[in-house]
């Protein structure tokens, strides 16, 4: 058996046993410093990773990530639809060939097509809620804004009358209550006082505020969504008297009639001897005029007459170019000569071939010789939607007549 060296005393049994405890500490520590610093470049590189593909994904005229559809160009450059219809709309207007904004090579309906899979990757990126700022995908964002966020805009849900008898200092807990909180939301809409919770100690948030489900009743209330059920819970106004509220509901009353208004005349043209409608196409043409752009249908026959639909583009402006805001108007011309009056009332609907939707909007006139009705705006329901047709080849839409004559 070997003899251990004089110079090399030997370490006792206690000795050893203190020495591999303080390894395996040395060991339970964790990574070292240099390990961490590692981890740490990494989360880093992931975050940035989220920006990089940000500015590469992005829409190539407004500089944003795309909401919905992403066209692109021949050589692949992106552009969101809102931007893309923008540019065709604006080359229409100019009489020139759409191009696209990066490399200029012709872009249009047929030359373009949508990249699906820069749609879906997109889709997968984080958004912050702009309710409660907390980060969700983008395709599950939606459903938490309006239906999950605490912070949402509270919707006005059905109003319960209670006939239960109440205490006589309740009523006056409640007002002294409502007009706290009043002040609260007044104060925070004023001075932007924000709420400093657990959740955002490094960040400072400002909660939307919505308004109380009573606020028909005259309830002035406003405050995040989470507190308003306790609000509504101590709400004064549903206990109100019936004449505080008679005149509140005579001004919903009033509204509400309006709202029905143009139905109710829909419906009783509906009782006309003639009724007729028109799948219409308006084309493009132009006139010596420079940047005017006019749309006109081919001659249809209606009611033993002949009709004519003519559309503008910002009528009232010299250069429909330089606006960003667009508004068509149109006109319905009457190219018969009658022996008497006609009178007609109509409404334009999208019909089966339509790309955007159209609020219903009746007009009515009594036409003479060769007379056309006043230009009336086309009631669209989005006015975004103006670019897209106006990058169309033609604009499609259903015109129904209802002939009013006794």
């Amino acid at each position: 058996m070997a003899e251990a060296p004089e110079g090399d005393p030997m370490p006792s049994s206690s000795e050893n046993t203190e020495y591999i405890i303080e390894s395996n500490l040395k060991d339970d520590e964790g990574p070292s410093p240099k390990k961490r610093k590692t981890v740490l470049i990494e989360n880093e590189q992931i975050e940035k990773l989220e920006h990089r593909l940000g500015g590469i994904l992005c829409c190539a005229v407004c500089l944003d990530l795309p909401q919905a559809a992403v066209y692109q160009c021949s050589n692949g450059h992106l552009m969101c639809a809102p931007c893309f219809n923008h540019l065709l709309a604006d080359a229409r207007l100019r009489d020139e060939t759409a191009t696209c904004p990066n490399c200029r090579v012709e872009i249009s309906k047929t030359l373009s097509s949508r990249n699906l899979a820069v749609e879906k990757t997109v889709s997968e990126l984080p958004l912050e809620c702009k309710h409660c700022t907390r980060v969700f995908p983008r395709h599950s964002l939606q459903h938490h804004e309006e239906k999950i966020c605490e912070e949402r805009p509270y919707k006005f849900s059905q109003l319960v009358v209670d006939s239960a008898p109440r205490n006589p200092f309740a009523g006056l807990v409640r007002i002294v209550t409502s007009v706290y909180w009043l002040l609260i939301s007044a104060l925070r809409r004023t001075y932007f006082i924000s709420e400093v919770t657990e959740a955002s100690v490094k960040r400072r948030r400002y909660h939307r505020v919505t308004s109380c489900r009573f606020a028909s009743l005259g309830c002035g209330w406003r405050g995040a969504a989470r507190g308003a059920a306790a609000h509504e819970a101590a709400c004064a106004h549903p206990r109100r008297s019936a004449a505080d509220l008679l005149e509140l509901l005579a001004r919903r009353e009033r509204r509400a009639a309006d709202d029905l208004l143009v139905y109710t005349q829909l419906l009783d043209l509906l009782s006309c001897e003639k009724i007729t409608f028109n799948d219409l196409q308006l084309k493009p043409y132009r006139t010596e005029e420079l940047h005017k752009l006019y749309y006109e249908t081919s001659r249809f026959s209606a009611f033993a007459h002949q009709w004519v639909v003519k559309a503008f583009v910002n009528k009232n402006q010299r250069d429909p170019t330089q606006s960003s805001q667009r508004e068509i108007t149109y006109q319905l011309i009457l190219k018969s000569k009658p022996s008497a009056a006609v009178c007609v009332s109509w409404v334009c609907v999208r019909g089966p071939y339509g790309d955007a939707r159209v609020a219903p909007a009746l007009a009515a006139h009594a036409f003479r010789d060769d007379e056309a009705a006043p230009a009336r705006a086309l009631p669209l329901h989005d006015a975004a939607d103006t670019n897209r047709l106006l990058s169309n080849k033609a604009i499609h839409f259903r015109l129904i007549m209802f002939l009013t004559n006794k």
